[in-house]
C-alpha cells in the first residue's frame, strides 16, 4: 500500500484555494443584495417622485377651483412649482354649464394627471306634457292647438286641437268639444272628435264623439297626477336666489335699458319696461307681482349653456304684447316663469300672457294661466288653463329631462375628480 504525504506548500495552496472560493461567493452575493437594494430604492424613490407628482397635480386642480370659485382672475393655461415640482393647468372653456379642469403634475420627471368637471348645481324636472292642469282642467278657444299630449285632473273642452294624447283623470271629468289626434282617456266624452281610440271608464258617458276605435276600461276611476314640482324644490329655489343678496323695493328696468341680474330676491315688483333687455345670469325670486311689458325680451345668460333657469314669484305675472321669453339659445334650454299666486279669476289670473308673446314655460300649480290670441309657447302647467283662440303651445321633447339652476352666478359642484394619465 502506498501511502502519500502531502507537503505544507500542498497544504496552503488547497486553504488558498478555498478561501478565495469563498470570498468569490461572498461577493457574488454581495454584488446581488447590493444590486436588489440599489433596484429597492430606485423604485422607492420613483413612488415617492410619482406620489409627489399626484399631489401637485391634485394642488394644480385645486387652486383652478378656488379661482373659480371666487370669481379670481385665472388664465386657461397655468402653470404652479410648489418645492421645484411643476403643475400645468389647463380650464376649459364653458360648455353646457359645466368646465373640465385638466391637471398635470410633474416631479423629477414622473407625471402624474389628474382631471375634474366643475359644473353648475341642477334640479331635473320632468315635463312629459305639453300642457298639464289640475282640477281647474283646460278651456281651449278656437283654433287653438296643443301640440303634444295633455293631462288634466279636471275638464277639457272648448273648440281647440289636441295632436296627441289627452288623459282626463277622476270620474264625472270629461271632453267636450276638442279634436284629438290620437287617443283619449276619459270618463265621458261629448261632441269631440277622437281619431285614434277612445277609451272610457264603464259607466261614463259617451255622447256624440267620433272615434277610430273604443275600448272600455272598466270601472276603475282614472287616477289624478300631481304636478311635476314640488313644494320643497320651491322653497330651495327662493332660497338659493336669495343667497345673490336681497333688493328691497320695486326693481324697475328702464324701456331699452340691457340689464344682467341673478341671482336675487326682490322684496317688491319685478317690472321691464318697453323693448328693454333682462339678461338672467341666476335664480330670480320676486315677492311681489312681475311685469313684462311689450316688446321685451327675457332670456338666459348664454353661461347657462344647454340648461335651464326660472323666475319665480308669489304675486302674479303679465307678459304683455310681443314679449319673448327665451332660454340660453342652445338646445334644450328653456326660461320658466312661476307664479305661486292661487289667483283662478279669468280676469286676473295667477299668469296671463298677451298676443303675439313667444315664450318657454309658464307655471302656476295653484292658479289660472291664461294664454291669450296667438301666442307660442313650450309648456304650461297650470291649476287651471285657458287658451284664446289662436294660441299654440308647442311641446318640446328636451322638457322631459330639463336641468334647471341656479345659473353661472349661482352655486356649483365639483363631479368626476379621477387620474387620466
Amino acid at each position: 500500500m502506498i501511502k502519500i504525504i502531502k507537503t505544507n506548500k500542498e497544504r496552503g495552496a488547497a486553504l488558498l484555494l478555498y478561501i478565495i472560493l469563498i470570498f468569490s461567493i461572498i461577493l457574488i452575493i454581495g454584488a446581488g443584495l447590493t444590486s436588489l437594494t440599489l433596484n429597492s430604492l430606485n423604485i422607492t424613490n420613483n413612488k415617492i417622485e410619482s406620489i409627489k407628482s399626484y399631489y401637485t397635480a391634485e394642488a394644480g386642480i385645486e387652486d383652478s377651483l378656488l379661482r373659480l370659485n371666487n370669481e379670481m382672475q385665472f388664465s386657461t393655461l397655468n402653470t404652479l412649482i410648489i418645492d421645484n415640482n411643476s403643475a400645468t393647468t389647463e380650464i376649459s372653456d364653458l360648455i353646457g354649464g359645466s368646465r373640465t379642469i385638466t391637471s398635470e403634475g410633474n416631479a423629477d420627471d414622473k407625471v402624474r394627471k389628474l382631471s375634474v368637471n366643475y359644473s353648475i348645481t341642477t334640479s331635473e324636472i320632468s315635463f312629459f306634457y305639453g300642457a298639464q292642469a289640475g282640477d281647474g282642467g283646460i278651456t281651449m278657444g278656437n283654433n287653438s292647438v296643443i301640440e303634444g299630449n295633455v293631462f288634466s285632473n279636471g275638464n277639457v273642452s272648448g273648440g281647440g286641437t289636441i295632436t296627441n294624447t289627452v288623459t282626463v283623470a277622476n270620474n264625472g271629468n270629461g271632453i267636450s268639444g276638442v279634436e284629438v289626434g290620437d287617443n283619449a282617456y276619459v270618463y265621458s266624452c261629448s261632441d269631440a272628435d277622437i281619431e285614434g281610440t277612445l277609451y272610457y271608464v264603464s259607466d261614463g258617458v259617451i255622447d256624440n264623439c267620433d272615434y277610430g276605435s273604443i275600448v272600455d276600461l272598466g270601472p276603475e276611476e282614472i287616477k289624478p297626477e300631481a304636478m311635476p314640482i314640488s313644494p320643497e324644490q320651491i322653497i330651495n329655489w327662493k332660497n338659493e336666489a336669495s343667497s345673490g343678496g336681497t333688493f328691497s323695493g320695486d326693481y324697475t328696468v328702464s324701456g331699452g335699458e340691457s340689464v344682467s341680474l341673478g341671482p336675487i330676491k326682490i322684496t317688491g315688483n319685478l317690472i321691464v319696461n318697453i323693448s328693454a333687455i333682462l339678461n338672467v345670469t341666476g335664480l330670480i325670486y320676486v315677492e311681489g307681482d312681475i311685469l313684462i311689458n311689450n316688446n321685451v325680451v327675457l332670456k338666459l345668460d348664454s353661461g347657462f349653456g344647454s340648461q335651464s333657469g326660472i323666475i319665480i314669484n308669489d304675486g302674479k305675472i303679465s307678459v304683455q304684447n310681443g314679449a319673448a321669453v327665451q332660454g340660453s339659445g342652445e338646445d334644450n334650454s328653456f326660461l320658466m316663469l312661476l307664479s305661486t299666486n292661487n289667483s283662478i279669476d279669468p280676469g286676473s289670473p295667477a299668469i296671463n300672457v298677451r298676443n303675439n308673446a313667444a315664450a318657454a314655460i309658464f307655471y302656476a300649480s295653484n292658479g289660472m294661466i291664461n294664454l291669450n290670441n296667438n301666442i307660442n309657447i313650450r309648456e304650461a302647467t297650470g291649476y287651471k288653463l285657458a287658451l284664446s283662440n289662436n294660441a299654440v303651445v308647442s311641446y318640446d321633447s328636451g322638457l322631459a329631462n330639463a336641468n334647471f339652476s341656479s345659473g353661472p352666478g349661482g352655486s356649483w359642484q365639483v363631479e368626476n375628480w379621477k387620474e387620466i394619465e
